[in-house]
């Protein structure tokens, strides 16, 4: 089994400086950090937990195939935000993406992310077959 470890990074300044990568694979395990909806400097669908989910859920996509690995991968998800009562418009985006893959999924509230602008934070986990 190969159990090299490939670091995929977004380009964000804050990898280096925090030493986190956006993604990790080891082996056939793919970890996804947790990811907003920031694009550069820029925050994705302000105001707007729902557009903030589909871009993150893009964003996430890209760092998979960057891993060589899919959505069709992911057997765990784990969703963070910052307004319970918004589960249901997180929960559409959700099903929009994993109807038929079905993973594991975990969402809890919490008191906030890094800016008060941010609503939803995602992390994944894949295992590639």
């Amino acid at each position: 089994m190969n159990t090299s470890r490939i670091n995929i990074g977004s380009g964000s300044p804050w990898e280096s400086i925090v030493g986190y990568s956006r993604a990790v694979r080891v082996g056939n395990i793919v970890e996804v950090a947790g990811t907003t909806a920031v694009d550069g400097d820029q925050i994705i669908g302000k105001g707007d937990i729902y557009e903030q989910t589909k871009f993150i859920f893009r964003k996430i996509e890209k760092a998979l195939h960057e891993a060589g690995a899919s959505m069709q991968d992911v057997v765990r998800t784990r969703t963070f935000v910052t307004d319970i009562s918004q589960w249901e418009k997180v929960g559409m985006a959700h099903g929009q993406v994993f109807k038929d893959i079905r993973p594991v999924a975990t969402m809890v509230e919490v008191s906030r992310l890094i800016d008060p602008e941010l609503l939803v934070e995602i992390e994944v986990s894949a295992v590639l077959k």
